[in-house]
């Protein structure tokens, strides 16, 4: 799946669902923090669906004001409003056949959200100034990052449309949930920026990845790319260090640093073993045997430290 990178098992559970959810044509409902690639995940249940051939149209519905986004939506038709010369087709039409993902579907204003109701209703839609109703065969993708229950019950969403978008759900794992995909991930973007920039060969010092995988990202996977992206641009050397890696927090007084050093540190530690064995079963395709050989250990030293991890095979 392209752009969607891990080996963690939340990441994998994540996967298996959208190859569950990607066939059906039931509107789909993605929930998470902001970063952790709800658009991604889109673009993948329609690849994976019978109307892969078809366009995906993403919109932001926080980008515009409402009546803006109305417009954007479902078009208008000549003279509907002052500057409408000609009539205009919506993104609804655009993805005809195919995938309209609304991304911050909780940003919709109430008439924008009676539309939305109506249209997953009946498949119908009216442009601005149309007085004849569409029908569309467009499936809907819907994603936010805000609890639209709480939402629901503080009269800010309407609670019809919630159980219309939520007939399928799918909450996207934070990158706090799946640390074990942080030296994936990083290595991913470091050969991307690499490559854009003509940079030599970048990677990681033994000591950076502990660091990185310590650190909460509350930006999730888009934080992380970020962070990597900063470090490729600033970096005077092809290994970046610990230094190189600029992290809100990591400029802390001393005396705060030292009060966390070892609680830190177990926790760098552990996060690290647990992605390196992850990694290594993956790479000798969980053969035990070969997995303790590559890394220097015996096969019971190794089966101790899937037992110490609840590593499946």
């Amino acid at each position: 799946m392209e752009g969607l990178i891990g080996e963690s098992h939340p990441f994998r559970q994540m996967v298996q669902k959208i190859q569950v959810v990607a066939p059906s044509d039931a509107t789909v409902l993605l929930t998470g923090e902001t970063g952790t690639g709800k658009e991604l995940v889109a673009q993948a249940i329609h690849d994976r669906s019978p109307r892969r051939s078809k366009p995906f149209v993403p919109v932001n519905c926080g980008a515009l004001p409402s009546h803006l986004l109305e417009n954007e939506l479902f078009g208008h038709a000549k003279g509907a409003f002052t500057d409408a010369t000609a009539p205009e087709k919506g993104l609804v039409a655009e993805a005809e056949m195919g995938t309209l993902f609304l991304d911050e579907v909780d940003a919709l204003s109430a008439s924008t959200q009676v539309k939305l109701l109506r249209f997953l209703q009946n498949h119908e839609y009216r442009p601005l100034g149309c007085s004849r109703s569409t029908i569309s065969d467009v499936r809907i993708i819907a994603a936010t990052n805000a609890d639209l229950r709480q939402q629901v019950q503080a009269s800010r969403f309407r609670e019809d449309l919630y159980y219309r978008l939520n007939v399928l759900s799918l909450n996207l794992p934070s990158l706090r949930e799946r640390t074990e995909d942080i030296p994936l991930l990083a290595t991913h973007f470091l050969r991307q920026y690499e490559s854009h920039d003509g940079c030599t060969p970048l990677r990681l010092a033994a000591d950076t990845l502990p660091k990185l995988m310590a650190y909460s990202w509350p930006g999730n996977v888009r934080e992380l790319e970020a962070v990597i992206q900063r470090a490729a641009i600033m970096s005077v050397s092809p290994v970046l260090q610990p230094e190189d890696i600029d992290l809100p927090g990591s400029h802390q007084s001393s005396t705060s640093a030292l009060d966390d050093f070892h609680a830190a540190k177990a926790r760098a530690i552990e996060q690290f073993e647990r992605a390196y064995l992850t990694h290594l079963l993956a790479a000798h395709e969980d053969n035990i045997t070969r997995a303790a050989k590559h890394a220097g250990t015996t096969r019971r030293s190794m089966q101790r430290l899937m037992k110490k991890y609840d590593l499946q095979r």
